[in-house]
């Protein structure tokens, strides 16, 4: 069998989509999986909405992911003659024409179509008669686009995805390869590009099962055979709709700068339309997916884009790394949090069951690093208030002054002792102590934490709850 050569193509319009991750990363999978070859190309013959400096940003992006082609990536604004050379061709064999007509007239045309209550608006010309203009017309350097003579024949392809799809040929209205300034189209650039690029497999989004028949239509008039196609359906939000900015959709960018991890994403992405058969397994490495993809597990139906189970999936990938690892990501992402290596790694093994992301310790346990500046309401309400525990509460911070070794195990013994000998239940005294060392209800262990925050913070943090209830 020909070797498999895939390709992902994006435009530098924008920022790299992770639905547009997505496809890359079912791509470069295939390619992987089978041992082909996988290609990147860069779409941007359109001068006013292509930025260079977007594309480099699509390639950092992937790079990040641990994506980048096996060839060197191919830029369609090198290729413009190419391009116009194959229009040539078509023209010359009968396939494509000079097209003439105004967008006046095309204006004009779609208006009388609309009166006709027709369904769409499909342009056709009369290629005879298009062919016969044109050198006078030509001659007289009138502005035209060159366009393609569309069959009335049906076309259809079995699709990798959705099986057999068809389009009537009524339906494919002739449709423009080069514009009057002589920019191509994308039906025009990417059915050159995949033919040289050698590529034998096209899986790209749903949005683009429209384009396929035009583009098989060019295939033919060239006779080149057409690659294979497969349309993964589009990622939705939590709506079910379209996956857009409003629904929480961000660029692959984004998530790394809210700390996920790269294969994190990776294996989220590939399992967002995609199942490896039998089993309910859900974290996977990247080298784990580069052995089991099959283009027969991509799921007809749309994946719904869950955060939260995204952010479990970082959890468990976290937990995946070495200590060193998680210490370097943890220092990657601190922010403007005052913490030290060593401290984060007295830290580690007591949050590493509980994390998913950076947050989760330097904004959801920033008493870690800073003094509480408030306490949680209903914690003080139910903790706060009792004038007698918390006079129990002050002795116990004078009395904890005193204790000589300050660990877990020490710490929990002395307090326990000290409040059986005064017929106090220990509950009564660890609740407005783990209130006043991190203003919340809930943390993890008390006396691992008292050992990690240190005595002359603990104390602190007790007589500054204590100021703040008013106690004497």
């Amino acid at each position: 069998m020909a070797e498999i050569r895939v390709r992902f193509a994006p435009s530098p319009t924008g920022y790299l989509h992770v639905g547009g991750a997505r496809t890359a990363i079912f791509n470069f999978l295939f390619a992987r999986a089978s041992g082909g070859t996988f290609l990147l190309r860069i779409e941007d013959t359109d001068p006013v909405r292509s930025r260079g400096e977007l594309a480099q940003i699509i390639l950092d992006s992937l790079r990040w992911l641990g994506i980048e082609s096996d060839e060197p990536v191919v830029y369609q604004s090198d290729r413009h003659d190419r391009f116009r050379q194959v229009a040539r061709e078509l023209v010359e064999c009968g396939a494509a024409y000079q097209d003439f007509t105004t967008p006046e007239e095309i204006e004009t045309l779609r208006r009388e179509s609309q009166a006709r209550r027709e369904s769409s608006f499909r342009f056709h010309a009369d290629p005879v008669k298009a062919r016969a203009d044109a050198p006078a017309r030509l001659a007289r350097g009138e502005p035209h686009a060159i366009r393609f003579s569309a069959p009335p024949e049906d076309v259809e392809w079995n699709d990798l995805v959705h099986g057999p799809i068809k389009f009537e040929g009524s339906q494919i209205e002739d449709f423009v390869l080069l514009r009057s300034d002589g920019t191509p189209t994308y039906h025009l650039s990417v059915v050159c590009d995949d033919h040289d690029m050698g590529v034998t497999h096209v899986l790209r989004g749903d949005d683009h099962v429209s384009n396929t028949p035009k583009q098989i239509l060019i295939y033919r008039a060239m006779n080149w055979p057409p690659p294979e196609f497969g349309h993964v359906p589009l990622i939705l939000g939590p709506d079910k709709q379209r996956l857009s900015k409003r629904t929480g959709a961000t660029s692959v960018g984004e998530f790394k700068e809210r700390g996920f991890l790269p294969p994190a994403l990776f294996n989220f992405l590939t399992l967002l339309g995609w199942s490896p058969g039998a089993g309910d397994r859900e974290i996977f490495t990247v080298e784990e997916l580069k052995k089991v993809f099959a283009v027969s597990g991509i799921q007809a139906k749309s994946a719904v884009f869950d955060v939260a189970k995204l952010e479990w999936m970082n959890g468990e990938h976290l937990r995946m790394l070495d200590d060193e690892q998680a210490l370097d990501y943890l220092m990657e992402h601190r922010g403007e949090v005052p913490v030290d290596r060593e401290r984060l790694r007295r830290l580690w093994p007591m949050m590493k069951p509980r994390l998913r992301l950076p947050r989760d310790l330097f904004v959801d346990h920033a008493y870690f690093f800073s003094d509480p500046r408030e306490y949680d309401p209903a914690g003080a309400v139910k903790h706060f208030a009792d004038a007698n525990i918390l006079q129990r509460l002050r002795e116990y911070t004078d009395d904890l002054s005193r204790v000589d070794t300050f660990e877990p195990q020490p710490l929990e013994a002395h307090l326990r002792a000290w409040c059986e000998t005064r017929e106090l239940s220990a509950g009564k005294l660890i609740h407005p102590i783990r209130l006043a060392l991190t203003g919340k209800i809930v943390s993890p262990s008390l006396f691992e934490l008292m050992v990690i925050l240190g005595r002359e913070t603990v104390l602190r943090r007790l007589h500054a709850a204590l100021k703040f209830t008013g106690s004497p």
